[in-house]
């Protein structure tokens, strides 16, 4: 075989071996989740009952041109069942349109009402929405901090339900799970809503569950103040603060408390415009704290082998897109390679384990899914139908994820892009009316129409020599950056 044959088999079979390490260590997850529900909770808590026990809550809402739903989040957050001279509320005001004035004034009537709620603006952006915590956090009263994104609509009894893991006095966040308003929505919302349900439910108690490290993730969670400050504060040098303070807490000892039965409801994009920049954020955010954080943590002397594993894989998470990528791009020259060197056929096998990492994420998400669904024949076929739809799309946002990791490898640094929100509920409310969103075309799209282009001709090579081994994974990419491309074109 010729020289780029050997380098194309090898970094095709490197590719498909890290994501079956990664789908393993999914499965293991998966074992701790099923072995948590077996666990008896012994958590102290304070007793509400003695005003002595009550501590002193802010509760922060950043919020930049939030236009749509900013009053709905404030007078929910209004309605947060807590002694009111137990409670602040921060409204880190970051708008540059019209939305400041309404705030304003909302503000202004929640404070005639007897409620303690201050309008923090700022000249400027710096640190973002990291920074906008920090300098709220710098004129904070009270010994816990509440966080809330815009979109969120926390249930009346939140703060009751959360504040109390804290009486011990190890612990410095407390994070819910996040719920879904408007999961039925759409295709786009079904699947983001499934992805989203897997990792606050078997990545978060799995890890939890074992004092392996978590993740806060951003808003609908609670921390402990000496917390923040002794984990060194916000910063803003990644795109996802919310999981660089998390570890540098972590590292420090301090203990997280998942709460899965505690939800949080909130609105998924619904445009793939939104979800897009969404997706860019966070997995660029991760890339750059597996840059930040990753030696920290491999390199730790108060954590455990395991948890090392667990949380470089967990830093590691959005870099499977680039190994998918990679995989999905060889496969097609695989074809040919493979039919030149019928004597090496057994190594060509190696496929074999992606489709056994594929039935380690069916097997793990039906018990996510079921938690949330419940069981059942039916559930199940539908279940099916469901994970196939999420894993195709999944695949058709591989291009635009591994640009977004790729930009963290390389160190280009891009702002925090804010995700559109919509106060979308139902088919009839009318998105295009949103002022946010961009009119500009992700020059991404322009690749993923030649990648569909790209694996229509490896469907093709794979009839003409009669070998159909990566015929699924090419029609699910296909249908996968079809679904984006389109998508994108017919939001736009």
């Amino acid at each position: 075989m010729e020289i780029l044959s050997y380098i194309i088999l090898f970094l095709y079979t490197l590719s498909i071996l890290i994501i079956f390490f990664y789908g393993l260590a999914q499965f293991n997850l998966l074992i701790n989740y099923l072995k948590s529900k077996k666990q008896i909770p012994t958590n102290e808590k304070f007793d509400f009952n003695f005003e002595n026990e009550i501590p002193l809550v802010t509760v922060q809402l950043p919020i930049y041109n939030e236009k749509y739903v900013v009053k709905r989040l404030l007078l929910t957050i209004a309605e947060l069942e807590y002694p009111k001279d137990k409670l602040e509320i921060q409204v880190l005001d970051d708008s540059t349109d019209e939305s400041v004035i309404e705030t304003k004034k909302i503000i202004s009537d929640l404070y005639q009402s007897g409620l303690d709620i201050k309008h923090i603006t700022r000249s400027n952006r710096v640190g973002f929405k990291a920074g906008a915590l920090k300098e709220g956090l710098a004129v904070a009263k009270g010994e816990f901090i509440a966080i809330f994104d815009a979109d969120f609509v926390p249930q009346k009894d939140w703060l009751l339900q959360t504040i109390p893991y804290f009486k011990d006095n190890g612990i410095g966040v407390v994070q819910t799970r996040w719920g879904h308003m408007n999961r039925n929505y759409s295709i786009l919302t079904k699947i983001q809503a499934f992805a989203l349900d897997a990792h606050f439910t078997l990545e978060q108690v799995g890890r939890n569950s074992q004092s392996h490290f978590i993740n806060f993730n951003g808003t609908a969670g609670v921390w402990r103040k000496d917390c923040i400050l002794d984990a060194g504060n916000w910063e803003s040098d990644t795109l996802t603060e919310d999981l660089d303070l998390s570890y540098r807490a972590q590292l420090k000892n301090w203990k997280f408390k998942y709460l899965e039965n505690v939800e949080t409801p909130a609105e998924l994009p619904v445009i793939i415009s939104a979800a897009r920049s969404q997706q860019f954020r966070w997995n660029k955010g991760g890339a750059e704290n597996f840059i930040k954080m990753g030696a920290r943590v491999l390199f730790s002397k108060s954590i455990s082998l395991q948890t090392k594993i667990h949380g470089i894989l967990h830093l590691l998470n959005s870099s499977m897109f680039l190994g998918i990528f990679i995989m999905s791009i060889l496969s097609v020259p695989m074809l040919f390679i493979k039919n030149k060197n019928p004597n090496l056929y057994y190594i060509f096998d190696v496929l074999l384990l992606f489709f056994v990492t594929t039935l380690l994420f069916f097997v793990s998400y039906w018990f996510t899914y079921k938690n949330i669904h419940g069981g059942g024949f039916k559930k199940f076929i539908n279940y099916i139908g469901m994970f196939f739809t999420f894993y195709t799309i999944a695949l058709g946002f591989t291009f635009h994820n591994t640009i977004a990791v790729l930009e963290a490898f390389i160190g280009k640094k891009s702002e925090f892009v804010r995700t559109p929100k919509f106060n979308m509920e139902t088919l009839n409310d009318k998105w295009r009316q949103n002022v946010y969103i961009s009119d500009k075309i992700s020059k991404n799209i322009f690749f993923e129409g030649i990648l569909i282009l790209y694996f229509l001709f490896g469907l093709y090579s794979g009839f003409q020599i009669n070998d159909f081994g990566l015929f699924p994974l090419h029609l699910m990419l296909i249908i996968g950056y079809s679904y984006v491309f389109f998508r994108s074109i017919k939001d736009a």
